[in-house]
């Protein structure tokens, strides 16, 4: 074995519907946003990650930029192949190699994901060379991640907010007890940004644009303790057709977000009530973890608490405990090996 050894490296690999990280002995080498731009007159791939996403809104007919997953699964297979084959290429110490070796993968999967679905995840990682496939649940990820220890008897509840997904679930003796995954997550609040924008001030702004308004602005809730200053957007007037500009508020983007953050709060208390009463008990003690991108808007964390009467944290770098949580299955298999579907 010590022979194959040589030309084989462990990959983790968080293929989310925003950004894709990657973790290879122990550090995160790739974190891109999950999109390509594609020639749409050869149908070749021109660009991935961070290059596509600069294209993205400003390309001419003959260029197309994609999203290859939604919803946390494979939406566009050649694209998101392609995807994975090139940030994988571009692993700083894969560069070095003659021949492209061959991998042992642990890949997180949403919950709510279909046999279908799985199947097209393990047959991309097939596609890349991988001799040894596992995938791991993005909330149990998420829980290793956040710090967690799964295997105890004791009920830890861990609410992943990612791009197109959100996962709730309830997790004791390395599994997961009740689960509920939403639709309703990172890119919904784009979409509810854009909405507004285009109904309130009479101005059509870009994915780019909107995304930039959540980063800067976004807010669950109206009454923030520290709220960040006003917004100058820029974007097209719908009635004259001329570029304009317009001050937004947080207090404005918290309302347009109201929507899609009651039916978050919706999901986590069904999520609650199908709890078992002595992991109830434990949920009250150990409260409510977050991860995920989506669990950085401001005053996420104080609005679920208002809802749940229960403690909630962030995570630390929210952002990469998913991946973290998959690194550190991969580095200690045999101790995951319950909760990894080979």
């Amino acid at each position: 074995m010590g022979f194959f050894d040589f030309w084989s490296e462990d990959i983790a690999v968080d293929l989310g519907t925003a950004n894709t990280l990657i973790i290879h002995e122990g550090k995160v080498v790739i974190d891109a946003p999950s999109i390509v731009a594609r020639d749409r007159t050869s149908g070749k791939i021109i660009a991935t990650g961070h290059e596509a996403n600069l294209m993205q809104g400003k390309t001419h007919e003959n260029i197309k930029t994609i999203r290859p997953l939604k919803d946390g699964v494979i939406a566009d297979f050649q694209a998101s192949e392609e995807m994975i084959k090139q940030f994988v290429k571009s692993i700083p110490n894969f560069k070095k190699k003659i021949f492209a070796p061959s991998l042992r993968m642990v890949i997180c999967i949403p919950s709510g994901i279909t046999e279908v679905e799985k199947r097209a995840v393990r047959d991309s990682a097939i596609h890349m060379n991988a001799r040894e496939i596992y995938l791991i649940y993005e909330p149990m990820a998420a829980a290793i991640g956040v710090g967690i220890d799964i295997m105890e008897p004791r009920g830890n509840m861990i609410i992943d907010i990612g791009g197109g997904t959100t996962e709730i679930a309830v997790i004791a003796l390395a599994g997961i007890v009740c689960d509920k995954s939403v639709k309703v997550a990172g890119d919904l609040f784009t979409s509810d940004i854009m909405y507004y924008m285009r109904t309130q001030h009479n101005l059509h702004v870009g994915e780019t644009t909107a995304e930039r308004i959540k980063i800067q602005i976004g807010a669950a809730t109206e009454d923030l303790e520290t709220p960040p200053d006003d917004m100058l957007v820029q974007g097209r007037d719908l009635l004259s057709g001329k570029p304009k500009q317009v001050q937004v508020s947080y207090r404005e983007i918290a309302k347009a977000l109201d929507k899609s953050i009651l039916r978050i709060e919706d999901a986590v208390m069904e999520c609650l009530s199908s709890t078992p009463p002595e992991l109830a008990a434990d949920i009250y003690t150990t409260g409510i973890y977050l991860a995920g991108g989506g669990s950085m808007l401001r005053g996420l964390d104080k609005r679920l608490s208002r809802k749940t009467d229960l403690p909630v944290y962030i995570a630390e770098d929210p952002l990469r405990a998913v991946v973290r949580g998959t690194g550190i299955a991969l580095k200690e298999l045999e101790k995951y090996k319950s909760v990894l579907l080979s």
